[in-house]
């Protein structure tokens, strides 16, 4: 079994458990988010470009760094999930709430070396067999059923948990 279909474990529990026990339930499907409040050794690739840049060390990348992700920022997610449990009661789900604007991961660490003013170089390590890449949702679902689309761009909410993590380091 693959980490992708081990994922749906957890939705296929809740709708049997919905259908069994006749409650309500709200399936939100959660794609790459970041912003403030992060960890930031906690693996995901924009904290570790953010914490490589601010330290000055040289930023990894795995693979050419083509491969395409997809960010929200956390304040989106938040209005996308209150959307849902807020949603008619008929609606379960599931719901993709993400970013679908696309950035090369080359892309978002020329953001933070830009935004940091750090001068870090970029290098590229082989990429590991199991990386996918594209990682983009599909919220024209969200878009229907909520009203809801992010709001905030990229270099915007890059920002703000640069600050955060600059407030971190101060500390």
């Amino acid at each position: 079994m693959t980490g992708h279909e081990i994922k749906f474990i957890p939705e296929t529990l809740f709708f049997d458990y919905h259908r069994q026990n006749q409650v309500e339930i709200k399936v939100v499907r959660i794609f790459n988010t970041y912003g403030p409040r992060m960890h930031p050794n906690d693996g995901r690739v924009v904290s570790n470009f953010i914490m490589q840049a601010l330290k000055g060390e040289d930023i990894t990348i795995y693979g050419d760094g083509n491969q395409t992700r997809s960010f929200c920022y956390v304040d989106d997610l938040i209005d996308g999930i209150i959307l849902m449990m807020n949603s008619d009661p008929a609606f379960t789900g599931p719901v993709n709430i993400g970013n679908p604007d696309e950035f090369s991961i080359k892309e978002l660490a020329e953001h933070v070396i830009l935004l940091t003013k750090s001068r870090s170089k970029i290098n590229y390590f082989p990429l590991p067999s199991d990386d996918p890449k594209q990682r983009q949702p599909n919220i024209s679902l969200a878009r229907k059923e909520l009203g809801w689309e992010p709001k905030v761009k990229l270099q915007d909410g890059l920002m703000k948990t640069i600050e955060y993590f600059k407030k971190l380091n101060a500390l």
